[in-house]
């Protein structure tokens, strides 16, 4: 691939934007490979989290490649809107390390991630009414669904742009670290996930994406089904065997 670098080692597969030099712009040719890689991690079993990151580079990225999607005479304008969605619907968590700048198409793609962290040294923004535009790809509900109605509408009405510590506390990232830790304290979160239950993992993803979206009743019964199958499963039984025997559950998945 040229947008994006796949990396699979032990239970996490490291997803990293690879167009450093240019910010990491997102094209065409970007969400077709994100979309291919998704693909890739989808079926393999040992993967049991995904991090998303721009690796060393300045900046997570800096949105949309403009001129590419202006050239591109084959694009579908309106299938942009789920550009991310094979990120997003990842049966695995996806962690996302925040550097830099992380702007318009950047944030969006940062959105369809479940947990975010970011350096002290990031900004944030959706800009694109300034251009006469919304944002493209999903932004605008995902954003709202984060940070809340009030702000999401005030940052893609103004356009204003946000440092680390004002995302921290608007809950759009989980946790704010220096620049030369990023990496490393992103890793530590993926590495905790992986020792957890992977299907109580997925499960419990599952519960808050579709939860989300139904009345509390409604999202009470459907979290209540899935706690019902998980008691099927010999990770629980797993779990149960480890409490009692005072040592880390050995989860196989099943």
């Amino acid at each position: 691939m040229q947008t994006l670098r796949l990396e699979l080692r032990g239970p996490i597969a490291y997803l990293t934007l690879a167009r450093p030099e240019r910010g990491n712009p997102v094209d065409p040719l970007l969400l077709a490979e994100l979309a291919d890689a998704c693909e890739a991690i989808e079926p393999d079993q040992g993967v049991r989290v995904v991090l998303l990151s721009a690796g060393d580079g300045p900046h997570f990225s800096r949105g949309w490649d403009w001129p590419s999607l202006a050239a591109d005479e084959g694009l579908d304008w309106g299938g942009l809107s789920r550009a991310f969605e094979p990120l997003a619907q990842l049966p695995r968590p996806v962690v996302c390390a925040i550097g830099g700048e992380c702007i318009s198409a950047g944030l969006e793609l940062a959105l369809a991630c479940d947990v975010r962290i970011c350096s002290d040294d990031a900004r944030f923004a959706l800009p694109e009414t300034g251009l006469g535009l919304i944002p493209l790809a999903g932004g605008i509900q995902r954003l709202a669904r984060t940070v809340g109605r009030a702000w999401a509408t005030y940052m893609v009405l103004t356009g204003q742009e946000i440092g680390a510590q004002e995302a921290l506390a608007l809950g759009l990232v989980s946790r704010v670290v220096p620049r030369a830790r990023l990496l490393e304290e992103a890793d530590a979160i993926c590495q905790r996930i992986a020792q957890r239950g992977p299907l109580a993992v997925r499960y419990a993803k599952e519960a808050v994406q579709r939860g989300c979206e139904m009345p509390l009743e409604q999202a009470l019964r459907y979290e209540t089904d899935l706690t019902i199958i998980l008691q099927t499963t010999q990770d629980r039984a797993e779990g149960v065997r480890a409490f009692l025997e005072k040592r880390p559950p050995r989860f196989t998945g099943t």
